[in-house]
């Protein structure tokens, strides 16, 4: 396996496979990779020739008061993680590479992006368009993996293939969490063992909409409220949002009714946290 760092050199390495008529898969990340990385590399494996994983932390995603500064990182564990799953080339390209000092080009979104983090993150998913969009650019993949945790960049990206004419099949894979059920995050590293007991309100309260859903109930306003109350019973939680939308629109329901995605955003202490579950109704 091999780690890069320049444009040139990932299409350089893209092009001699493309020459020997081999299909690609990509997963883009930001590194600091945990087993819920690896579940998406693994797929991309699977249903690919070679696999192609970048990481990079994307700093016009985040906002002046976010953690892009502290944001994790540890190259040299996502490489002993990319090379023990099967990838095959890692780009892992510095901010220069990617953005020049006069670089004035983004692609921006309407509605898809507007709710869940769209709200309290109002940049984030203009960077996350744009890196994601010169990544399928550099790379060229068949395919692309992203995870469901993030079930709104799914939903945000899935539309932006769609009406940017991207030739690449978008693949969404399923949320990896902890034994206890705390889904998986490279932020978790962030909490403090009180904080860590403390966040597993997220994926109770995930568990606790399911059932609500499973046992027939369709009023969005009645899910959602009991999932916030029951957040509201854990200290140290402060709210960012709780919404039933749409799972391929992310606009806002009243009625759960087909694809239905319900997430939420939870500050543990200064760590914000996200969770979600999606599913089908009649």
């Amino acid at each position: 396996m091999k780690v890069v760092h320049t444009v040139k050199e990932t299409r350089d390495q893209v092009r001699e496979w493309r020459k020997q008529g081999l299909t690609v898969g990509l997963v883009p990340t930001m590194g600091f990779l945990h087993e819920g990385h690896q579940s998406l590399i693994a797929k991309a494996v699977e249903e690919n020739d070679k696999v192609v994983v970048s990481v990079f932390v994307n700093p016009i995603q985040f906002a002046p008061n976010e953690d892009l500064e502290a944001y994790p990182r540890d190259l040299e564990a996502d490489t002993r993680l990319c090379e023990a799953t099967g990838a095959d080339l890692i780009f892992n390209p510095e901010p220069e590479e990617m953005y020049a000092p006069d670089f004035s080009t983004h692609v921006d979104m309407e509605q898809v992006s507007e709710q869940l983090c769209g709200k309290s993150r109002p940049i984030h998913f203009r960077g996350v368009c744009t890196v994601v969009s010169k990544l399928f650019n550099i790379v060229c993949p068949d395919k692309a993996y992203f995870g469901q945790k993030d079930a709104q960049q799914l939903a945000v990206i899935k539309r932006m293939v769609r009406d940017l004419n991207f030739g690449i099949e978008i693949v969404g894979c399923p949320i990896i969490r902890e034994e206890d059920g705390l889904a998986k995050s490279s932020r978790n590293t962030y909490l403090s063992e009180e904080e860590r007991k403390a966040a597993l309100i997220l994926s109770k309260t995930i568990k606790l909409g399911q059932e609500m859903v499973e046992a027939g109930e369709r009023d969005s306003k009645k899910v959602v409220d009991a999932m916030i109350k029951n957040i509201e019973t854990e200290p140290m939680a402060k709210i960012d949002y709780v919404q039933a939308v749409d799972a391929v629109t992310c606009q806002e329901i009243d009625t759960l009714k087909g694809e239905v995605l319900v997430a939420m955003a939870v500050y543990i202490g200064k760590t914000r946290l996200i969770d979600n579950f999606i599913a089908t109704v009649d």
